[in-house]
């Protein structure tokens, strides 16, 4: 299970916890302008925007579970099982696998009105990478500085949906969530007064009791919730450091400890990395759940006119500093 956000201060800042049982050592992966993209029934795009993000790098290529593109548009891929259904190749449209669909659209659009206008063309098809890699069920959140979407692919076809709250879990479908944040309306940062009766003599204990009734369980629905409340409310960083540094405090208020959620396998899923990127610069911040430090890639120091792949292995030892 995932959430994602998008957030701007001076900046646009757009990332995502990914909450797994496994990890399948993912690498922070550039794909520069050169580097041929090659589509199932699409062809090869042997030039496009750079591309930067999370990615398992499969047989050359990369999976991105989240990215960016040098014009600061950005795409999450979140898990959306029972609700994902991808249909069968469809004439004259673009068929697109879901592996392939954060590549199809970085490489192409620089803004959300862009892949707007690409999606109307765009079918999502129901295709593996690999047999050894089952078709992950998906749906995605896009966004760049000014707007945010989600799509989603499901019996009724690809479905866009307009996102002002620019925030992402998972299942339920996304309109249930913008629906469900109306019973949780009178919650307030500032402190409450009673209007539970005026003759009885109730009083406020504690600070912070103007947000009593936020979910606080690991739920997609009371994630969407908690995350969106947290985001809203959260005051702008004044510079870049104070920026990142809320933002990871933002998606910190709905990460997943080892242990608190137990699969049917045995195994407990955790909040495997937090991305931050700042779609504005082109940096890749990120922390994983054995490193607490934040550790940066920045897209502009690559050779973006170049020809491979460039991919950082994760620092997943925790650095502590000691003062004595």
């Amino acid at each position: 299970m995932c959430t994602a956000i998008s957030y701007k201060t001076t900046d646009h800042y757009f990332g995502r916890n990914l909450d797994l049982d496994y990890s399948y050592e993912e690498t922070v992966t550039v794909t520069p302008r050169k580097y041929p993209l090659h589509f199932r029934k699409e062809g090869i795009l042997e030039y496009h925007y750079a591309i930067m993000g999370m990615a398992y790098v499969y047989d050359n290529y990369p999976l991105y579970y989240d990215a960016i593109n040098e014009k600061g548009l950005g795409v999450a891929g979140l898990n959306f099982p029972g609700n994902a259904i991808y249909k069968s190749e469809k004439e004259h449209m673009s068929n697109i696998a879901p592996f392939e669909f954060i590549p199809w659209i970085l490489a192409q659009c620089k803004t959300v009105r862009e892949t707007r206008e690409l999606l109307m063309r765009t079918n999502i098809m129901k295709a593996c990478v690999h047999s050894s890699l089952p078709v992950t069920p998906l749906h995605f959140m896009i966004t760049d500085k000014d707007e945010t979407i989600v799509v989603e692919p499901t019996k009724e076809g690809v479905c866009v949906y307009d996102n002002p709250v620019r925030v992402l879990t998972n299942n339920p479908p996304f309109p249930f969530h913008m629906w469900n944040l109306n019973d949780y309306q009178a919650l307030t940062r500032k402190s409450i007064r009673n209007t539970f009766a005026r003759e009885l003599p109730l009083e406020s204990y504690s600070r912070g009791m103007g947000a009593m009734g936020l979910p606080g369980d690991l739920s997609s629905t009371s994630r969407f919730v908690r995350a969106a409340f947290v985001k809203w409310n959260a005051l702008d960083g004044r510079d870049e450091a104070e920026s990142v540094s809320q933002f990871f405090h933002i998606l910190g208020s709905v990460e997943q400890q080892k242990g608190c959620v137990e699969l049917e396998n045995g195994e407990y899923e955790r909040t495997i990395y937090t991305s931050c990127c700042n779609t504005d610069k082109g940096i890749y911040y990120y922390k994983t759940y054995d490193n607490s430090t934040i550790c940066a890639v920045n897209m502009h120091h690559e050779n973006l006119n170049g020809k491979e792949l460039v991919s950082y292995p994760l620092e997943l030892r925790q650095n502590i500093i000691w003062q004595n």
